[in-house]
C-alpha cells in the first residue's frame, strides 16, 4: 500500500505518528541504492561491468584503426533492388492511406457551412462589385483621354 491515501494525507498510525515502514530515500544516491537492491542480480552486475556498457566519444588525439577504415571507404551498394509491389496494390494502398488521412479530418457542421459560404459568397459580390467599377473607371478615363 502507498504512504499516502485518496485524499492526498499522509497515513498515520492512531497516536498521530508515521506507522515503522520504511520511509522513502530522500538522496538520489539512496534512491539509486534502493533501485539497485530491488533489481534481479542479473541486471544489477551487468551494470557494473564496464564491458557491456558503451564506450564514451574518442578524443582528439585517440584514433582507432576501425575509425580510420571506416572513414576511408565508401558504402558498398546494395546488390538488388527492392521488389515493387503492382500497380493494383499501390493503388489499393494509396486509397486506405487517403481514407485515413480523411477520418482525421474535422468537418464542419451545418452552422459553420452555412457562415462559410456567406462569407465566401460577400467576398465575391464584393471582388465583382471592385473589378466591374475599376473596369468602368478605366473605360471612362480612357475615353476621354483617347476620346471616342
Amino acid at each position: 500500500m502507498s504512504d499516502s491515501d485518496a485524499s492526498g494525507e499522509k497515513a498515520q498510525d492512531g497516536a498521530g505518528q508515521k506507522p515503522d515502514e520504511e520511509s522513502r530515500p530522500v538522496t538520489a544516491a539512496a534512491r539509486r541504492e534502493r533501485r539497485a537492491s530491488a533489481r534481479p542480480s542479473g541486471k544489477a552486475d551487468a551494470k557494473s561491468d564496464d564491458k557491456t556498457r558503451p564506450a564514451g566519444k574518442a578524443k582528439a588525439g585517440d584514433k582507432t584503426e576501425k575509425s580510420k577504415d571506416a572513414k576511408g571507404t565508401a558504402t558498398p551498394k546494395r546488390d538488388r533492388k527492392p521488389k515493387q509491389a503492382s500497380i493494383f496494390a499501390r493503388l489499393m494502398r494509396f486509397i486506405r492511406e487517403v481514407w485515413a488521412e480523411l477520418r482525421k479530418v474535422i468537418w464542419p457542421n451545418r452552422k459553420q457551412m452555412v457562415t462559410y459560404t456567406a462569407v465566401v459568397l460577400v467576398f465575391v459580390v464584393f471582388m465583382v462589385a471592385l473589378v466591374s467599377g475599376l473596369d468602368l473607371a478605366f473605360k471612362e478615363v480612357v475615353g476621354a483621354v483617347f476620346g471616342s
